[in-house]
């Protein structure tokens, strides 16, 4: 099912409907969800809650309670810390009650965080909007870089005027954050190649930190899906995601560059 068509999910509820759950951008292609749209076709059916996994956004460039959600969801291990070094998941509403529900199952599950990773994701908060900002600005350089060099299929990034939602992320969206995704010109082979060549970025599946990652998500975070849903999806081994950190955009720019030139040999 494409989410990205609201016809499409109201297509594939059925009766016995509880929640309709989405992540926009999506990981690792960056599809865009229509927020609004989705949860009207969500909320046309008794008793179904929406929620909208907001991690690649933030709340800081994304609201999605704003829009129609019934909840939001983050990786707090993401951008809202922002200095990789807590392990944590959050949620949000607006409604008391269905609040209440969430705070019983914590209660009785044990399912919260220790103090400390507590006090170290208040304090990421507290720089959210400057780090986004960053994230921002050093993604767009980037994607634009990649976009316009001949080793380099394709870009995928929400604030690229070539993603073909573009003009759907800047209406629900006030910025982006870091993450891209793009194809070079070759397979596996030439992907390790790139990753290993990185100086500045580091390899390491997560996303969200003051540094800048680099990752292949067919052999990385989504290795664990079979290769021909993989190829269907579009996640093919010359598929790579980085996580665009606060560092000098510069020296971001000439780190793929000269590991582009090693992985395709100019």
């Amino acid at each position: 099912m494409d989410a990205r068509d609201p016809a499409n999910v109201k297509g594939a509820m059925k009766e016995n409907t509880k929640m309709v759950w989405m992540e926009t951008p999506s990981n690792p292609l960056m599809k865009i969800i229509d927020i609004q749209a989705v949860g009207e076709v969500a909320h046309s059916q008794e008793n179904v809650i929406y929620v909208i996994d907001n991690t690649f956004a933030s709340s800081y460039f994304q609201r999605p309670l704003e829009l129609g959600a019934d909840i939001t969801f983050h990786s707090c291990t993401k951008y809202m810390n922002g200095h990789s070094d807590v392990l944590m998941g959050a949620t949000s509403m607006k409604d008391a009650a269905l609040a209440d529900r969430v705070r019983f199952i914590q209660f009785a599950a044990g399912a919260v965080p220790s103090p400390f990773d507590c006090f170290l994701a208040n304090r990421g908060a507290k720089t959210l909007h400057l780090r986004m900002e960053r994230h921002y600005k050093n993604g767009i350089k980037v994607a634009t870089f990649l976009e316009t060099h001949p080793d380099v299929l394709k870009v995928i990034h929400p604030g690229l005027k070539s993603h073909p939602q573009h003009a759907l992320a800047m209406k629900q969206m006030k910025g982006f954050s870091g993450m891209i995704a793009f194809y070079l010109r070759g397979g596996l082979d030439e992907s390790s190649k790139f990753l290993s060549a990185l100086k500045v970025f580091t390899l390491a599946e997560s996303l969200g930190g003051f540094e800048s990652l680099a990752e292949l998500p067919a052999i990385m975070t989504h290795a664990s899906v079979p290769k021909d849903q993989r190829e269907v999806l579009g996640i093919g081994d010359n598929l790579v995601r980085l996580s665009v950190g606060c560092e000098d955009a510069e020296d971001l720019i000439e780190d793929c560059a000269q590991a582009l030139r090693i992985a395709c040999g100019k």
